[in-house]
């Protein structure tokens, strides 16, 4: 939604305060564009008060010599003298004013910004002046700065020039930086007494920002005609071209960046994930030049775009991150509350180091994991930086505890393996590569896989049913052979009620193939001693958005903690064994699934067991900062437990639980607990309500949706969690380096506009080989979700179409 264009540069006017000249200085801005020979447009979103007193009143009745080139509009006008906020509540009671939301009067503002743009070859100047100051509430009662900042146009602050004016302005400039806003200049009027102009303008030189103090307007008379020609005469010895051409300058120099980006990027970077042999220019660069909620804001080079008229349109194009910027997004991009509690925590300890401390973020958020997902098992946290470091942790303290309680001396302890599912990954680390199946992508030179992966069945929906996949070993156990596909159902509940699916026949073709394959194991040459299970319940994400059945993972869980030899250990006296870890440690891989991604707190529930380990990232901080966290039961915190400082776990990291992330992340899980109280919430769970039959799996997309899309002929299948939606596309090849999904879905990297209510926007989404996936925030709209869901659709069946 943020607007810029070439021809019509646009300044947002702030004030740091009420009553410090808003309408005088942005009056003498009109003026001087005007007579720089620009057209001008003057917008005033929101007028409270007289219409005498209006603020466009002002404007049309000091900028008459200009007729032709200035334009004045407002857009929302009420007649009382309060806050918007309340004149908009005032007014309800009338049919024809409505409280307007926040969603519908930045569309409003924006089109008519674009209207305008549409107008002008240029070069052409537009003032948009707020109302009071900063904070002062929009007409819903979200303070300007939020309700203003999808928009995100460059700012005009003026500043207070009154006793207490220095400590204003530069509050309301902190408050603007906080948002992210662009703020080119600072205008005050000037005052010999309080003199703020001599300290601010060295304070905002430092930060490259002018400030130009202006003589204050003549004393308002009773006389009308007297004081209209004074305010003139006012207007006229005011010199702001200098103003002009810095804004001017500004704006050049802005887009002048945007369009160089490309060409140094290509020249810089070492992309991840990106073969750079299949970069062919410019164009394939993604210059995202701000983000808000769940939206990039897009640079689109005309000299670079096929469209004629791409210079009269907006070069900022709305691209939905349809991946949730690889599944970190929890509220959307440039949350203030999150950005507020970063700001807080660095204010306060900036980083301190963390061996043997504690600080108030880091004991919250510890207490917070081990009363949340941690709940009943968990008795540690130990912080780290990411998910892949947070695995590595995992992996050590489970291969240690189980170094201890079978006694191995060192050179035992160098063969050790873990088990594992074919298809996961743990992370870019190479200790976390290890322990996943050679055959996967995310490999290098020193990758040495140590362990077995087991081939698991995986649930999705195909031909608008519910289908458990068997891979070909359990298929044959299961006497399965014409067609890998066992039963269907109509509902989620048939797959992920696991408690009433523990004594179903494929329970006991589960028990049976697992205890045979891991009897086996146990003699088999070639693989090492297995010492952990390391797991990603229910979807295994970069192995290509891979649906495990939930009950597959249940058995194997019990299945290993069965064959628990409960060897005796001295160092494990003191350990109640009814709470021990058995048979094999074991570990959920929680940093994409867990807090919510999948539409529930933890995986443990559903599953009806708990791990003794976990790791939870992403999600952990609402997408802002990176912090990991590894959660252990007292069982395993206690193989570390000694008096030698060579047994503890002698890993960490500079950043360990920095205050900014654990702040950060205090205020995430605050936000989700709210969140999964919210209507939409609450609404998009009911949608997958199955009369007669329980389950806590559901998903923010729609079932309808989905069986939609499950019976189209491009489609191979499809699955939905929570915010993650999933779709295989018909591909005789598949694999990891397909291109089917992505050149199967191109087009939706077009902005056509699915929905008059909403504005136009393209979609930002990323394939694994023959899949595409595409993940929502916790909040996101449920307005966008359904224009996604079309355009999916509309990309799927028009493509079938082309076939």
């Amino acid at each position: 939604m943020s607007l810029l264009f070439k021809q019509l540069r646009i300044h947002q006017i702030f004030g740091a305060n009420t009553d410090v000249g808003k309408t005088i200085l942005t009056t003498a801005l009109v003026r001087a564009s005007a007579a720089l020979k620009n057209e001008v447009f003057y917008l005033k979103p929101i007028s409270t008060g007289p219409m005498e007193d209006a603020d466009d009143e002002h404007i049309k009745r000091h900028s008459s010599a200009f007729k032709d080139k200035v334009h004045t509009e407002c857009l929302y006008r009420f007649h009382v003298p309060v806050s918007p906020h309340l004149a908009a509540q005032l007014a309800a009671g009338d049919e024809s004013q409505k409280i307007v939301s926040d969603n519908t009067f930045i569309n409003t503002v924006s089109s008519y910004v674009r209207r305008c743009a549409s107008r002008t070859n240029g070069p052409a100047h537009m003032y948009v002046e707020t109302a009071g100051g900063v904070h002062s509430p929009t007409l819903s009662g979200t303070t300007q700065l939020e309700c203003y900042r999808p928009l995100f146009l460059p700012t005009i602050l003026i500043g207070d020039s009154r006793l207490g004016g220095i400590s204003a302005t530069i509050s309301a400039y902190e408050s603007l930086l906080l948002r992210g806003y662009i703020v080119d200049q600072i205008l005050l009027f000037r005052d010999e007494y309080y003199r703020n102009t001599e300290f601010l303008t060295p304070y905002f030189a430092e930060r490259g920002i002018g400030v130009t103090a202006l003589d204050a307007p003549p004393s308002k008379t009773d006389d009308a005609v007297e004081n209209f020609e004074s305010t003139e005469s006012y207007y006229k010895n005011l010199d702001m071209t200098p103003v002009v051409q810095n804004l001017d300058a500004r704006h050049e120099q802005r887009i002048a960046e945007l369009d160089s980006m490309p060409r140094r990027s290509l020249d810089a970077f070492w992309w991840p994930f990106v073969q750079h042999g299949l970069v062919k220019g410019e164009s394939d660069v993604t210059v995202i030049d701000s983000a808000s909620s769940d939206f990039f804001s897009v640079y689109k080079n005309s000299a670079i775009q096929q469209n004629a008229n791409a210079n009269m349109g907006s070069s900022l194009e709305s691209q939905l991150d349809g991946s949730a910027s690889w599944w970190t997004q929890a509220f959307g991009h440039a949350h203030p509350s999150l950005t507020l509690a970063a700001a807080r925590a660095s204010g306060r300890y900036g980083h301190v180091m963390f061996p043997q401390a504690t600080h108030a973020p880091a004991l919250e958020l510890a207490e917070r994991l081990l009363n949340g997902p941690g709940n009943g098992w968990a008795s540690r946290v130990f912080f780290s930086d990411d998910g892949s470091t947070g695995m590595e942790i995992a992996l050590k303290m489970a291969l240690r505890a189980f170094s201890v309680r079978h006694n191995l001396q060192n050179s035992e302890r160098k063969k050790l393996g873990v088990l594992g599912l074919k298809g996961s990954y743990h992370g870019d680390t190479i200790g976390a590569m290890d322990a996943c199946a050679e055959e996967g992508v995310y490999t290098c030179e020193w990758h040495n896989a140590k362990g077995y992966w087991l081939d698991p069945p995986t649930v999705s929906i195909r031909e608008g049913r519910w289908v458990i996949t068997l891979p070909p070993a359990l298929a044959a156990s299961a006497g399965v052979f014409d067609s890998p596909a066992v039963g269907g159902g109509d509902s989620e509940s048939w797959v992920y009620d696991v408690a009433r699916r523990l004594n179903s026949p494929l329970a006991d073709v589960y028990r049976d193939y697992l205890s045979r394959t891991l009897d086996g194991l146990e003699t088999a040459s070639g693989v090492p001693r297995l010492a952990a299970l390391v797991l990603e319940p229910l979807v295994m994400g970069a192995g290509g958005m891979i649906f495990v059945d939930p009950l597959f993972q249940r058995i194997l869980v019990d299945i290993v903690r069965e064959r628990d030899t409960n060897p005796s250990s001295s160092s494990q006296d003191d350990i109640d064994t009814s709470k021990s870890w058995r048979g094999l440690p074991v570990i959920f891989d929680e940093v994409f699934v867990g807090l919510y991604r999948l539409g529930m707190q933890s995986t443990v529930p559903l599953l009806g067991t708990a791990p003794d380990i976990s790791v939870n990232a992403k999600i952990l901080t609402g997408g802002l900062v990176p912090l990991a966290a590894t959660l252990a039961s007292d069982s395993i915190f206690r193989a570390f437990y000694s008096t030698e400082k060579a047994e503890a776990l002698l890993h960490g990291h500079s950043y360990t639980a920095h205050a900014v992330g654990c702040e950060v992340a205090n205020q995430t899980m605050r936000m989700l607990e709210r969140e999964t109280k919210s209507e939409p919430w609450l609404a998009a769970k009911a949608r997958w309500e199955t009369p007669g039959k329980s389950s806590s799996a559901w998903s923010f997309w729609d079932p309808q949706f989905l069986q939609t899309l499950s019976r189209m002929d491009v489609v191979d299948e499809v699955m939905a969690l929570g915010t993650v939606l999933a779709i295989k596309v018909k591909d005789a090849d598949g694999g990891y380096v397909s291109q089917s999904a992505k050149i199967m879905l191109q087009s939706l990297g077009d902005s056509d506009n699915a929905s008059s209510e909403l504005p136009q926007f393209s979609v930002h989404f990323r394939t694994l080989g023959n899949v595409a996936y595409f993940m929502t925030s916790l909040n996101t709209s449920p307005e966008t979700v359904r224009i996604l869901e079309e355009k999916i659709w509309k990309a799927l069946h028009n493509k079938r179409a082309d076939l």
